[in-house]
Formats: C-alpha cells, sequence, structure tokens
C-alpha cells in the first residue's frame, strides 16, 4: 500500500463512515416511530442526522479544541514549538497547521481537522516539560503523519459521531423515563 493509496482508503473509510451514521440513526428513528406511532420521530432523526454529519465534517476540529480547552499558539508566545512545525511541515510538504497549546500536566499530543489546509495541532504544556527538541520533533512528526495520510478526519469523526450517538440515545432515554413508557400501552407513548 503506497501513501496514496493509504489516504485513498482513509478518505473512503470517512464517506462510509458518514454513510453507515446516517443509517443508524434515520433507522433508529424509523423505529421508534414505528413503535411510538409517530412520524415526527423519523423526521427529527434524519434532520438530527444530516445536522450532525454536517457539523462532525466541517467543526470537528473546533469541538474537540474547545473540548480540551486549547488556546492558539503564536510565534511570538512560543517560538520553539512553532518552528519545530513550521520546519517538519516544510519538509513534509503540508501546510503549517494551526497551533494549540492545551494547559495540563499529562503529556499529550494530537491531531485534527478535515483535511491538510484545516488541520490543527495541540500539544501539552506538560508534553512540552518532558521532551527535549528532538523527542518532540519526533512527536510532531507523527502527528503530522495523521494530516498528511489524511486519517485524522476520521479518528475524529469517530470521536464526535460517537458522542453524538451517546447524547442522542441518552434524549431517547430519559424521555422514556420521564414519559412513562412503560405504565402503558408503548404505542400511546409520546416524545
Amino acid at each position: 500500500m503506497t501513501l496514496y493509496t493509504n489516504k485513498e482508503s482513509n478518505i473512503r473509510k470517512t464517506w462510509l463512515l458518514f454513510t453507515i451514521f446516517l443509517i443508524v440513526v434515520i433507522g433508529l428513528g424509523w423505529i421508534f416511530s414505528r413503535i411510538y406511532g409517530n412520524p415526527g420521530i423519523l423526521f427529527f432523526a434524519v434532520g438530527f442526522s444530516i445536522l450532525m454529519s454536517f457539523l462532525s465534517y466541517w467543526y470537528s476540529d473546533k469541538i474537540v479544541i474547545g473540548l480540551s480547552k486549547a488556546k492558539p499558539v503564536t510565534r511570538e508566545n512560543a517560538r520553539e514549538l512553532y518552528n519545530v512545525v513550521e520546519n517538519l511541515c516544510i519538509t513534509a510538504g503540508l501546510p503549517t497547521p494551526k497551533i494549540y497549546l492545551i494547559e495540563d500536566s499529562s503529556p499529550n499530543a494530537f491531531a485534527t481537522g478535515r483535511n491538510p489546509q484545516h488541520a490543527v495541532v495541540a500539544v501539552s504544556s506538560g508534553l512540552l516539560g518532558v521532551l527535549d527538541r528532538s523527542e518532540l520533533e519526533g512527536v510532531l512528526a507523527h502527528e503530522l503523519s495523521h494530516i498528511g495520510n489524511r486519517d485524522m478526519l476520521l479518528s475524529t469523526m469517530v470521536v464526535v459521531l460517537v458522542g453524538f450517538v451517546a447524547l442522542l440515545s441518552d434524549i431517547f432515554l430519559r424521555s422514556m423515563f420521564w414519559r412513562g413508557v412503560g405504565s402503558g400501552n408503548p404505542r400511546q407513548a409520546r416524545f
């Protein structure tokens, strides 16, 4: 497998994930709409799945950065980190991604975004505290390889979409609990 077939494979996997997510959520909406005799549930499921797919594609990087409470890095406030990322990107032929710093003592780094032009690399302060420059270059080269191989979108989408499915299932469970689904005919239960 070459680098190009790996990129193409990751892009296909991302679109397959989108499709599976749409089918699963719409299928669950159809099942619940049949059980409860409420076609509005199906319309909600269709709208929800399309909205979540759109949001996870266009905003997954912002969602992950927001959840990690990362702050943007400039050349002025983290010159060495910025230079390492910039040099590695020049070497790899990638555009320089946005760079973020996570104030956390545990060593961690990740890459996210939908493509190399909209990529983000985040590094924790704990990682910067324990690695020397060459070790930092190794970690960042690994993260930049995720950008070059286009597997960061697939990984980020999995995390975001699984979170949305968990949220949706929680909404359905709470709705059934508070509406008293088990106390009568489930076909008469309403959301």
